[in-house]
């Protein structure tokens, strides 16, 4: 059964780390720019039929034209293209990926947001929103059974943070029972080209937390970091960090859109990995990550890529592991002929040997499953989603950085000035500062089976 997803791409980072995403995703499915399927070696195990990369295409593609999976007819994405001014649409179009796309899709405004989160959310993006949402049920209705939309933003700037979290709120009503995804990329100081980062960031966590269902957070500067220590590449561009990210993102995506030994789909990840429904960030990790030349050289196994996965290094989000605990993880193995029991087996030794890097009151908090195809640039791969504590300190940052400016009540009059109270910025900082000491708590927690038990007997006493 085909469950479609809806991708939505919103302001510049969102449509770059987009249009990387299906750039990707193109390849793993041997879809060309034109939407066509261009493998003429992949046939499914009878030798007739729906070759496996197309087994589970409808997820993200609609097909157009004539209905075989021959040249004829065309895969077209699921994706709905949103921006308050034309110049990124335009330099889309222009991209090799530029005819894919339905141009219906594209809904774009002429002013822009000027990194104010308030225009994005208020006055710019509200004048757009009606018609996006209106191409996003057009979208829904030409699926069978919709189980979610994700969305690709940034929450740095105006439109991505302002308009984003607002298409977030209309969706929340308009799909109450859909699951709502967004990859969401966090600002960070070594790395910031917005003055009012801080603002733009808590105003969309303090509506990421109450509207979205799992955010996977993504942060600059541990991109940066991956880039230049793990690839060699010492002066990235953004077309290599957002190429980081679709990789990172196909990964997660995988047991969506191929068949495995395990079905994946977003409902069931949530289930597994949200254990609070405020607690619903993520932090990702990949292996292999290596510069080209090294890459090929690499010995990999599921022992290898579950030791990457859990280093440091290899992850997204710029913390410290050490410094929280891990509540939830899932594990998304991609590879021929992966041995379910190789891929238990480790798990099961991750588990004993980090111990004490788990919280100890969710027993076998780890998830995995196995995706059987082979991806594009190795030939087995892992995706580790972690929900751990030590996310916190991407919150704790952004909170101290807000608290510096809002001090001095400083660029507030750009948000008054579109019809924002100063309320609102109390409200988000008081949200998140929340969200901090909830993190903490349950770092704290610890399990106590001794004492529920004489609790229980001084009740029967009673």
């Amino acid at each position: 059964m085909v469950r479609e997803i809806i991708h939505l791409q919103v302001g510049q980072g969102g449509n770059q780390t987009g249009n990387a995403f299906w750039n990707s995703c193109n390849k793993e499915h041997s879809i060309n720019a034109e939407g066509h399927f261009v493998d003429e070696s992949a046939v499914d195990s009878d030798g007739n039929g729906i070759p496996e990369k197309l087994e589970k295409v409808d997820v993200y593609y609609q097909q157009t034209g004539v209905m075989d999976h021959k040249k004829e007819s065309k895969w077209v994405p699921r994706a709905v293209v949103v921006d308050l001014e034309p110049g990124t649409i335009d330099v889309i179009k222009a991209s090799p990926l530029g005819t894919l796309f339905n141009p219906d899709n594209m809904v774009f405004g002429a002013n822009g947001a000027g990194n104010n989160w308030a225009k994005g959310h208020y006055t710019e993006g509200a004048e757009l929103v009606e018609s996006v949402l209106d191409v996003l049920r057009k979208e829904a209705e030409k699926g069978d059974c919709v189980q979610g939309f994700q969305l690709f933003h940034s929450v740095g700037g105006g439109t991505g943070s302002g308009m984003g979290t607002l298409l977030l709120l209309k969706l929340r009503d308009a799909h109450p029972d859909k699951i709502t995804t967004t990859y969401s990329i966090y600002p960070s100081k070594r790395v910031s080209d917005v003055v009012v980062e801080p603002y733009n960031g808590v105003l969309s966590t303090h509506q990421l937390l109450e509207n979205a269902d799992q955010t996977f957070m993504i942060d600059n500067e541990a991109l940066y970091r991956v880039t230049t220590d793990l690839l060699k590449i010492s002066e990235p561009t953004y077309a290599v960090l957002n190429h980081l990210i679709a990789v990172c993102t196909c990964g997660i995506t995988s047991s969506l859109r191929f068949p495995g030994k395990l079905n994946g789909d977003l409902r069931k990840l949530g289930t597994n990995l949200v254990p609070f429904p405020r607690l619903h960030f993520f932090n990702i990790a990949y292996a292999p990550l290596a510069a080209e030349g090294v890459a090929a050289k690499m010995t990999l196994s599921v022992t290898e890529l579950t030791k990457q996965c859990f280093g440091k290094k290899n992850m997204l989000c710029n913390i410290d592991p050490t410094n929280g605990k891990m509540l939830a993880v899932s594990c998304v193995y991609r590879g021929m002929g992966l041995s379910t029991q190789d891929v238990d087996d480790n798990i099961k030794r991750v588990q004993e040997n980090k111990a004490e890097e788990f919280v100890e009151w969710i027993p076998n908090n780890m998830k995995s499953s196995i995706v059987n195809c082979t991806p594009v640039e190795a030939e087995m791969d892992c995706t580790n989603v972690i929900n751990t504590t030590a996310l916190k300190e991407v919150f704790q940052r952004l909170a101290t950085q807000f608290g510096a400016m809002y001090k001095r009540k400083a660029f507030l009059h750009w948000y008054k000035g579109e019809g924002m109270d100063e309320m609102e910025f109390q409200e988000a900082d008081k949200n998140l500062r929340d969200l901090i000491t909830e993190y903490q708590d349950k770092q704290d927690a610890v399990y106590e089976e001794e004492d529920e038990e004489n609790d229980d007997e001084d009740d029967d006493l009673n």
